[in-house]
């Protein structure tokens, strides 16, 4: 195979662009729209969609990259089938590519403004510790609670950087801005623990899940108690967007349909109850961003 279609296959298993560019072009362009209509201001030019985008891509790819370094000697031993061990790619290879792409963020970063190039060394600073498991790694292993939430830290990180790209020429960030980046922390977590929530019979030595950790009920009651969490923070986002009545009846119906998932996989954890619990989380976190960042502009709510 070529480069170009090794490349392509690559993508598809691991950073599924089908997937990841929507979901980033809605979770960049609500970071820009929430930063400015929670401060009052008029929505930035086309500029700043697309410097939010492209910094949100580098990031989230240098992420996949960073887990392929951490994930390198457990994939060996129990994921030959994933690309690097197989052979398709190697590690060199997908680094470098992360590598290569960091100057291509710090360009966009400083053409569009750039105080913004610190937000971004601030976030690649986090992400260097992460893929050193912030050098204690048999430590933090051992506690995946712990190990959950300095790794999901990087995600409010990501949204300051993003919603910088509005408030940081903009005049500053609006005070309620901190409520949307605890969104993004707990959406997170949404996220990695729906994941990793596998069916009767699809757990592998050697690979951690939740559901194997926690057992598949009590994983799927802590998977239920996030999106419940995140569920509350839409609302409260909603009410500081002036879309109260409409954010509470998306975190509602989104919060019942979790809820009613979580509990079919408790009960049967078929492999289609878990595949639903992964779509799930995908298509939650997309909800939450798309409601408070393009459903103001559409009602009016915003001011």
């Amino acid at each position: 195979m070529s480069l170009s279609r090794r490349l392509w296959a690559y993508q598809a298993e691991r950073f599924p662009l089908l997937r990841t560019v929507p979901l980033l072009a809605v979770f960049s362009a609500a970071a820009v729209n929430v930063s400015a209509m929670l401060a009052g201001r008029p929505l930035p030019n086309a500029g700043a969609y697309l410097t939010a985008f492209l910094l949100a891509f580098v990031l989230f790819f240098q992420m996949r990259a960073a887990d392929e370094v951490k994930d390198l000697e457990d994939d060996r031993r129990f994921r030959p089938e994933r690309p690097i061990p197989r052979g398709l790619v190697s590690l060199r290879l997908v680094v470098g590519l992360a590598i290569a792409a960091a100057p291509l963020a710090a360009l966009a970063a400083w053409a569009w403004h750039p105080p913004l190039l610190w937000l971004l060394a601030l976030a690649w600073a986090w992400l260097a510790l992460m893929t050193a498991e912030f050098l204690a790694p048999s430590w933090l292993k051992a506690r995946p609670v712990l190990y959950l939430v300095s790794h999901m830290a990087i995600l409010p990180l990501i949204d300051l950087m993003l919603t910088g790209v509005e408030w940081l020429p903009g005049g500053g960030p609006d005070p309620a801005l901190a409520l949307f980046l605890a969104l993004s922390f707990v959406n997170g977590c949404v996220l990695e623990i729906g994941r990793k929530l596998k069916a009767a019979g699809h757990e592998r030595a050697g690979v951690e899940t939740y559901s194997a950790l926690w057992g598949r009920a009590r994983a799927a009651r802590i998977w239920s108690l996030c999106v419940a969490v995140a569920a509350a923070l839409v609302a409260l986002n909603g009410l500081s967007l002036g879309i109260p009545a409409l954010a509470a009846l998306v975190a509602g119906v989104g919060l019942a349909a979790a809820a009613w998932l979580a509990r079919r996989y408790a009960r049967t954890p078929t492999p289609a109850a878990e595949r639903s619990l992964d779509a799930a989380s995908g298509l939650w976190v997309l909800l939450a961003y798309a409601t408070l960042g393009f459903l103001p502009l559409a009602t009016g709510g915003a001011t």
